[in-house]
């Protein structure tokens, strides 16, 4: 399928994110939101992201002003027209079905249908679709503009040509995608929930302060340890995918939410985005 104009619906962080990484590969780019504070918000943060590289020469200013013409902030969704949208909404199914089958009423049949969900059930949003065989996973990682992998999910009613097509528009994007089925956590978040859970375990012990754990594992090679990486991506969203997983697996004991992250959400401490996680910002 020839891809020429995307549409992004939700100008949260990863949405922004990845509309600005679709205008940067040379997309016709739609951000939607219905809350315009939102999209000032986005507006903002992608003109200084942009700013950035200019400063650090790696586009120029011209290349600037063309990636941002290439970008249109919309909040009706009358004007959502694309080939393909790519949502980053709450991580709610009945959300992501709700807004994707007004999106199907206003658009071509052949309109692909991709959610950034990092936990969800593809094959249960397809349920509710007219065109599951048209839906499938595109999980970015943030910070989208950076962040190389992005895993390509094949839900149980997923056709080859569509996720292909996510695909081949994945190595458009300068991204790295990785074919991968539906299954609780996907990939990434599968492998790397333990990272988090046992390292909050070992808090809960007693056995280690979280600096400790975080500067041992960034002393063996990773870029960042597990309560850095967890401030990063957000206390909220990294509870919600914890929970997601342990119910998925039917509530197995090695998956169970760790007390100490469901605390820092409760008192709000959800990292960079409100100046306090597990470090001060």
């Amino acid at each position: 399928m020839m891809i020429n104009t995307i549409c992004i619906i939700g100008a949260g962080t990863m949405g922004s994110g990845i509309a600005q990484v679709a205008a940067q590969s040379g997309f016709t780019t739609l951000l939607f939101d219905i809350n315009g504070d939102v999209l000032d918000k986005a507006t903002t943060s992608i003109k200084k992201n942009l700013q950035s590289l200019v400063d650090k020469q790696k586009i120029s200013e011209a290349e600037s002003s063309n990636i941002f013409k290439r970008l249109q902030f919309i909040n009706d969704i009358n004007h959502c027209v694309a080939d393909i949208f790519i949502e980053a909404i709450i991580e709610k199914v009945e959300a992501k079905v709700g807004i994707f089958n007004q999106l199907s009423a206003l658009n071509d049949p052949d309109a692909i249908f991709a959610s950034n969900t990092s936990s969800l059930s593809i094959s249960a949003i397809q349920q509710h679709m007219k065109k599951p065989e048209r839906v499938a996973g595109m999980h970015f990682f943030n910070p989208a503009p950076i962040m190389k992998l992005v895993e390509v999910v094949k839900g149980e009613q997923t056709s080859d040509s569509t996720a292909q097509s996510i695909y081949e528009l994945c190595k458009k994007m300068n991204k790295v995608p990785v074919m991968c089925k539906d299954a609780p956590g996907f990939i990434v978040n599968r492998v790397a929930r333990h990272y988090y859970l046992e390292a909050m375990k070992m808090v809960e012990m007693g056995m280690a302060t979280y600096e400790k754990v975080d500067a041992i594992m960034e002393a063996t090679g990773f870029k960042m340890g597990p309560f850095r990486l967890m401030d990063l991506i957000g206390m909220d969203i990294n509870l919600a995918v914890s929970k997601s997983i342990y119910n998925a697996f039917d509530q197995e004991e090695r998956f169970k939410p760790s007390a100490i992250q469901t605390d820092k959400v409760a008192k709000g401490e959800l990292g960079r985005k409100t100046g306090k996680g597990f470090y001060q910002y």
